[in-house]
């Protein structure tokens, strides 16, 4: 195995295994380093041989085992992980090996599911499922093409990237706000992953990538179509919400972005990107309508357009104004230590309250009163702590106080209900005492604090 630099300087698959032996790593993690370094040495190099390592053994079992992490619906074909397992994972992998060196390999369509957008009820976001063997070539091609460009990608980006998180995100408009960049220019771009023109993405793929096998393989997947309700359909354009390589495949197109502010809107702002959710945090109102003229302007080719009403540019001086963002509500709020002063703070959203409220309440919907108590804390559990487990981080402390009563209270009302009995019966059976007993898990008390200041 070798790769060809420009002007015909080949390095060959040696530097992986001298990575392997230097830092312990697998062969896999060895492959990923090479690629990474090889790309962060030379930002103009194009590599030519990748498909193949998309057929390796040791990528397509981690991206198997990444995919069985995820778990995840079936597709068109109605094979389950759990199906895989069953019928035997080597061979499953072997005769996949086969299919994509030999080039034979040809995606299924996609099963196309709606899911409900948390917080806001009779609204859905479609999803487009593959099936579980276009999950992990997928996957396989995300594990090869990634250090490639992460190689590329800027500071500026968060999203579905590895060791970048949506809490480094927070953190970067915490600090860019304290600092004085009080005008947010909350940018919301319109179906994001079904607008994007497959052709420009492609493109900027091609950019470090002029293997034709990978190429074809990826345009494969951006063409396949949707099946719903008996019938395959094909937008014309977009990366499917869903699929494991589409995030990769956005934040390469988004990259485009990212550098054009780094050469011309670094005087408008500090820009904060997690995939398609975009705030530019600005000194003055004038730079921020002049960041937007320049997003709109750098997305077109892109297929891309700012959402006209779901962006937006707020104040933040004083505590004037907030706004939403990933999930967490941002505002100024004045330091009790040092009156005048005001400082940003971030708490769970109306919307991210409403959604996890609406899970408490379908976990003790009087419809549950034929399960035990004990199963229905079984469930509500696991829903308490991954939500406290995210918005911990951050001043939640009265959102958490809040949350906490609420489950009570509705613990109480299913418990009167299971018993026939009208009314919460506050101070009397429902008191502190029984709902510790209960074993639910308690939100307040879990908060991981953060740094005030800049």
């Amino acid at each position: 195995m070798r790769f060809c630099l420009p002007g015909g300087i080949r390095v060959s698959a040696s530097l992986a295994r001298s990575a392997r032996q230097a830092d312990g790593l697998d062969p896999v993690r060895a492959l990923q380093w090479t690629l990474y370094r090889s790309a962060k040495s030379d930002p103009a190099r194009r590599f030519h041989a990748l498909h193949g390592h998309v057929a390796r053994g040791d990528v397509l079992a981690r991206a198997w085992a990444d995919v069985r992490v995820n778990r995840g619906a079936p597709g068109v074909d109605g094979v389950s992980i759990v199906d895989v397992a069953r019928a035997g994972v080597g061979e499953f992998l072997d005769a996949l090996a086969v299919k994509v060196r030999e080039q034979t390999y040809r995606p299924a369509p996609l099963r196309r599911v709606h899911i409900p957008k948390p917080g806001r009820p009779g609204q859905t976001r479609p999803l487009a499922i593959p099936t579980v063997a276009d999950r992990v070539v997928m996957t396989a091609a995300k594990i090869v093409l990634e250090p490639i460009f992460e190689a590329d990608f800027t500071p500026d980006s968060y999203g579905f990237r590895p060791r970048r998180s949506a809490h480094d995100a927070c953190e970067a408009i915490r600090v860019a706000a304290n600092k004085g960049r009080e005008w947010v220019l909350d940018a919301d771009i319109r179906d994001c992953f079904g607008s994007l023109d497959r052709r420009a993405v492609l493109a900027q793929v091609a950019s470090r990538v002029s293997d034709r096998a990978m190429l074809k393989l990826l345009g494969s997947w951006l063409r396949v179509g949707v099946l719903e309700g008996g019938v395959t359909t094909d937008s014309g354009a977009g990366t499917r919400q869903g699929s494991p390589v589409s995030p990769l495949l956005a934040n390469i197109a988004l990259h485009t972005l990212d550098v054009a502010w780094r050469e011309q809107g670094q005087r408008f702002g500090v820009l904060i990107r997690y995939a398609d959710d975009i705030a530019v945090l600005c000194p003055t109102a004038q730079r921020a309508n002049q960041a937007r003229e320049l997003m709109v302007t750098v997305l077109a080719p892109l297929g891309l357009h700012v959402h006209p009403d779901k962006t937006s540019i707020v104040h933040l001086h004083q505590g004037a104004q907030g706004f939403d963002f990933l999930g967490f509500h941002h505002h100024k709020v004045e330091s009790w230590r040092w009156p005048g002063r005001y400082y940003l703070q971030r708490w769970p959203s109306e919307r991210a309250m409403t959604a996890v409220r609406g899970k408490v309440r379908d976990a003790t919907s009087v419809r549950q009163v034929g399960r035990s108590l004990t199963s229905v804390i079984a469930d509500l559990n696991p829903v308490l702590r991954g939500w406290g487990g995210y918005f911990r981080r951050g001043n939640s402390a009265r959102k958490f106080s809040t949350l906490d009563s609420y489950v009570q209270e509705r613990l109480a009302i299913w418990d009167n209900a299971k018993r026939g009995q009208p009314g919460r019966s506050w101070g009397q059976r429902h008191d502190g005492d029984w709902y510790q007993r209960l074993g639910v898990h308690r939100l307040s008390g879990t908060i991981t604090p953060g740094t005030t200041h800049a």
